[in-house]
């Protein structure tokens, strides 16, 4: 059994805005154990950050959020491992696909497949390791919302199963339209979850949805061309005052909206608060689309019933807890 008295899980920590965040939260809490989950890490994110902070609270745990049996296998390893539970979930890992459609190794979209379908999976399936006071975070985008002109096509809902499943009239929709309505069932799926904690009379369970901003030099680009690779990790991020002025003032390095997202982890005052949207530390209005309670009661019982393996999942997972 570990000294740590509590666990951090943050997907996507091994690099950009997770691994930042994870430098944040252990160099705050040396008493908890914060366990970076990625597909890879190539950087040994996990002993660079130790090594930094002279500690040895930051673990790496591989998971794949395109594979759904991958989730399963690490929440099962999870369990075995006795960890102490968990006071937040930072469902931060992003995918952006800006080609052709591409599919997950159970044959979803891939971007709606990480970013949405295997973040609630591993939500489901963490519960019953979760802290009775634990905080949930998902990270989603300014690009949900159509106001805000991000430039990225608009936001479009149609169902859970056309996203996960693209008809012949959806299947070549651009890949950056993809990324932004995954963005939008990020929050919707906040909205929902937010339903079912109010209800919870044993837990003090509390979730929010958080945009970072624009970050020039995270990993989204990476499957980008490679001129617009070497324009997104090594000319714009010494060009952040720059872009605060002339594109969005929500532009920030990795460091500045992984303080962020720390804090609305672990900020006490904050942890209280729920079902709320924050452009970095401030709440705000999320697009007209996402409060569409309709689409999001849609999204969330197409998602259950997607990942459910028999009858007590399909119970456990909609009811939450």
């Amino acid at each position: 059994m570990s000294n740590f008295t509590r666990s951090i899980l943050i997907t996507g920590g091994t690099s950009g805005l997770g691994l930042c965040a994870a430098a944040e939260i252990a160099k705050q809490h040396p008493e908890y154990q914060v366990m970076v989950a990625s597909r890879k890490d190539p950087d040994n994110s996990a002993a660079a950050i130790n090594k930094k902070l002279g500690q040895s609270n930051v673990q790496y745990m591989p998971l794949d959020l395109g594979h759904l049996e991958n989730v399963r296998s690490f929440v099962k390893t999870w369990g075995e491992r006795n960890f102490p539970p968990i006071a937040a979930l930072l469902l931060n890992a992003g995918l952006q696909n800006p080609g052709s459609v591409r599919y997950t190794a159970d044959g979803i979209e891939s971007t709606f497949g990480v970013n949405h379908v295997g973040h609630a999976l591993l939500f489901y399936l963490l519960q019953p390791y979760l802290a009775d006071d634990a905080r949930i975070v998902v990270v989603a985008s300014g690009t949900h919302d159509p106001a805000q002109k991000t430039g990225l096509p608009d936001a479009k809902y149609t169902s859970g199963e056309e996203l996960a499943h693209p008809s012949d009239a959806t299947v070549n929709n651009p890949g950056r339209q993809r990324y932004a309505t995954s963005k939008l069932c990020n929050i919707m799926w906040t909205y929902a979850l937010q339903r079912r904690l109010a209800r919870l009379a044993n837990k003090k369970w509390t979730v929010a949805a958080f945009d970072p901003g624009l970050m020039p030099g995270t990993g989204l680009a990476r499957d980008a061309g490679v001129i617009l690779r070497f324009v997104w990790n090594r000319v714009l991020p010494s060009l952040v005052p720059l872009l605060r002025l002339l594109a969005s003032p929500n532009t920030h390095l990795p460091e500045e909206s992984g303080a962020s997202l720390a804090w609305l982890a672990l900020d006490e005052k904050e942890r209280s608060t729920s079902g709320l949207y924050y452009e970095g530390r401030k709440p705000i209005k999320s697009s007209v689309d996402s409060y569409d309670e309709k689409n999001q009661e849609e999204l969330w019982s197409w998602t259950v019933k997607f990942l459910a393996a028999d009858d007590k999942e399909l119970h456990d997972f909609e009811v939450v807890a």
